[in-house]
């Protein structure tokens, strides 16, 4: 039996989720979380074969929690079902240890097949994502894209500085490498095309 966890933010895309896998002989979903941080306590407490999970949910990100999997070196492992076709996320599912990334416009059955290959030790990934994800190089590194997320959210330097416990000159110099290394004039064109290439 393949012991399933379910991270997913939008209520019906949880159940219908839920329904669909529990359909299977040999799949069973143990508990469902509306976030981030409610799927990492469900994680500890339930201890399931594979979580399944969205990328941008409230508090942790589903990178986030594949992140955090990998950190603590849990022997878990990460399906992202997701609506962003971007290579950059897929580039970094695969950075931290995800094993499966599987699109939500996908065949319902793919899921269920894919939960099985994970489990088997093996890797579920879309192919024409997988092919696209090689071609660009994400140049932005973890401080850098730290920065240009909370000045896209609208956060000055000073308010990034305080949060981020650095100066606010070290703040500026993050965000200047960051618009000199995506080549635009400004943070808010930085922040938009990070996003767009799943950078962010």
């Amino acid at each position: 039996m393949i012991r399933v966890l379910l991270a997913e933010d939008q209520a019906m895309v949880r159940g219908a989720l839920s329904a669909l896998l529990n359909l299977e002989s040999d799949i069973e979903v143990l508990g469902s979380a509306p976030d981030g941080e409610a799927a990492w306590r469900e994680l500890q407490r339930l201890k399931p074969d594979v979580l399944v999970t969205d990328i941008e949910m409230p508090g942790l990100t589903g990178l986030e929690l594949a992140q955090r999997i990998q950190r603590h070196e849990l022997p878990i492992k990460v399906i992202i079902v997701t609506t962003f076709a971007r290579p950059g996320f897929l580039r970094r599912a695969l950075e931290a240890g995800v094993s499966g990334y599987l699109l939500k416009d996908a065949p319902a059955e793919n899921l269920a097949e894919a939960l099985r290959m994970v489990h088997r030790g093996g890797r579920s990934i879309d192919p024409q994502l997988a092919l696209d994800a090689w071609s660009e190089a994400d140049p932005l590194n973890d401080r850098e894209r730290q920065v240009l997320r909370l000045a896209g959210e609208g956060q000055s330097a000073s308010d990034i500085a305080t949060q981020l416990h650095l100066s606010h000159g070290t703040v500026r110099n993050y965000l200047s490498e960051a618009i000199g290394k995506l080549g635009v004039g400004n943070r808010i064109e930085a922040y938009r095309l990070a996003r767009q290439k799943g950078w962010l």
